[in-house]
């Protein structure tokens, strides 16, 4: 029997500064190939037959939204943005609560200023995990030599880079299971830096689904200018 993909909600928390950026605005909104960042980590989705919607948490007072054309889009809903990403992501699912949303239904969380992922690597999400109990997140394994630092900024040990993964974004998990879990952390005022960290922090284990490694995030204005290269050879 096919497997079938599931529908699924997306949500975008998209109310940082990017400070390390140094530029004129955050980060989600520079341009890229005609385009905001945040409107390229936006098109994967909305191009999606199985999306059902998607919720974006911009700050209240922030003055670029309004004038992007997807802020018009009937599938995208407007989010209150909180002062961590956590405060963010669970203000949107409160909203998606609001609107009728099922606690079993799939949310997919997506980084603002990661506008690079690939439809395959969407899918491959959406289908490994469409039957798993828990959910999880596409990641890279580690490809470099790991060191550990102490304090002085010296190596205190070499890190097997077998176990280690570095995790991107879709995170993918049940809308109930990720609500109850950031909304404990909050409350336990756990310090949590992405979604998969709540609900591990709630005592189960995320899988990891293997994406591309280009799937970057745009953090160091050498980021953006890599993305704007490769992106100049396509064209």
């Amino acid at each position: 029997m096919t497997q079938q993909t599931p529908a699924f909600w997306a949500v975008i928390p998209a109310a940082g500064v990017g400070a390390r950026m140094a530029a004129d605005r955050p980060k989600q909104y520079l341009q890229l190939a005609r385009q905001t960042l945040l409107e390229h980590s936006l098109d994967c989705f909305l191009g999606h037959p199985m999306l059902k919607g998607v919720v974006v948490s911009v700050a209240e007072d922030d003055p670029y939204w309004p004038g992007l054309p997807c802020a018009r889009d009937p599938r995208i809903r407007r989010a209150k943005g909180g002062r961590e990403r956590a405060d963010s992501v669970l203000n949107a699912l409160l909203l998606l609560h609001a609107q009728g949303a099922a606690d079993d239904d799939w949310v997919l969380v997506h980084d603002a200023a990661r506008p690079n992922l690939a439809r395959g690597d969407l899918d491959k999400l959406l289908s490994e995990l469409a039957d798993d109990p828990v959910g999880g997140l596409l990641a890279v394994p580690a490809r470099d030599t790991l060191k550990r630092a102490d304090a002085q900024g010296r190596v205190s040990a070499t890190i097997d880079r077998s176990t280690v993964w570095q995790a991107y974004t879709p995170q993918m998990f049940r809308l109930g299971l990720l609500h109850r879990a950031l909304a404990e952390c909050l409350v336990a005022d756990v310090a949590v830096t992405d979604e998969s960290s709540a609900v591990e922090w709630a005592g189960l284990a995320p899988r990891l689904v293997e994406g591309r490694s280009d799937n970057i995030k745009v953090t160091r204005p050498e980021d953006l200018e890599w993305l704007r290269q490769r992106w100049a050879g396509r064209r």
